[in-house]
């Protein structure tokens, strides 16, 4: 059977994999995310593109590694605006990005790549958007204390799956694409594949 690769250091993204039955291998990546990211937003990419572009370069700097296996690639990216919004640094940084995107809709560019023998041969973006509610100040520091450093861990300052939820008005998309990961064509891509059982 091929291998399975998740080309990422993430937590949330391995869970999901393992709670819906795929069994992956996590081997980081190690792309310099910041600098690649900085380069494309030079070159006026499209949000969705840079998504794209750092999920293949997980992969392929993975795959060539480890030919044999099917190393799935992804990254998200967090666009209000035509403004791009990265992790926070701390919990100084969440709640000024958090007052940022408070009343407004947002999109996540989730993109996933897979690559086999240094290339990749399948590649999917879902750009779910989501809307923040006019929140009050009480209710930020609330949410602030309550999800501690987790604030720092994703681009928009918040977990859907935790108490970010609180935070929003209206969300449309797929569940598993906001939490960085669009699951069910990347399943059905695996099936395709016959790594899963069709």
């Amino acid at each position: 059977m091929t291998p399975l690769v998740l080309a990422s250091s993430s937590r949330v993204r391995a869970a999901i994999l393992a709670a819906s039955g795929i069994a992956a291998a996590t081997v980081p990546a190690n792309v310099d995310e910041d600098a690649v990211k900085e380069g494309l937003e030079a070159e006026k990419a499209p949000p969705r593109n840079i998504a794209d572009t750092l999920a293949e370069l997980k992969a392929l700097r993975v795959s060539c590694r480890m030919p044999q296996a099917l190393v799935i690639g992804c990254d998200q990216v967090l666009d209000c605006g035509g403004r791009l919004f990265n992790k926070p640094s701390d919990r100084a940084a969440a709640r000024r990005q958090l007052l940022e995107l408070k009343g407004r809709t947002h999109i996540l560019h989730s993109a996933v790549c897979v690559a086999k023998g240094g290339a990749v041969i399948w590649r999917h973006i879902a750009s779910p958007k989501l809307t923040m509610r006019a929140f009050s100040d009480a209710f930020l520091d609330h949410y602030l204390e309550e999800a501690g450093d987790a604030v720092t861990s994703s681009v928009g300052g918040y977990q859907l799956e935790g108490p970010g939820s609180q935070l929003m008005s209206r969300i449309e998309g797929d569940y598993f694409s906001i939490l960085g990961l669009p699951l069910l064509p990347l399943q059905a891509f695996l099936r395709d594949q016959e790594v899963l059982v069709p």
